[in-house]
């Protein structure tokens, strides 16, 4: 059984009530959340071109596609932190442990997925 796909999503989502109730600093995760969520999106868009290429014989141009848009949201993320961080060095460290976590359990739930998962060409008919 693999991890659900959206976990980090869940996490994101609790990680709300921790902010909350532990008197975080809620600029720290609005910027942490809404740069996961824009990520998360162009994550989900490269995907879709990667298969399309690789579909259409492609394998260059999905590669291409998988390791720009890779460290295009490496950058955004940090950008993101950086830029609350010198604006509110709380809501930066804030920020920063959350996207620190939000990174950790998507990269530990791709790859359990990875390894749990149904191998390709054997999905439902």
């Amino acid at each position: 059984m693999s991890p659900p796909k959206y976990v980090d999503l869940l996490v994101l989502a609790a990680a709300l009530l921790v902010f909350l109730l532990g008197g975080f600093p809620l600029l720290g995760y609005v910027v942490a959340a809404g740069s996961w969520l824009i990520q998360r999106g162009v994550q989900i868009f490269a995907s879709r071109r990667a298969r399309a290429e690789l579909a259409a014989g492609n394998r260059q141009k999905a590669m291409g596609i998988v390791a720009a848009t890779s460290l295009g949201r490496v950058w955004l993320m940090a950008t993101a932190v950086l830029l609350v961080g010198l604006s509110d060095r709380h809501a930066g460290l804030a920020a920063a442990v959350l996207v620190l976590v939000l990174f950790t359990v998507s990269f530990a739930a791709q790859g359990l997925a990875h390894l749990f998962g149904e191998p390709e060409g054997q999905g439902a008919a």
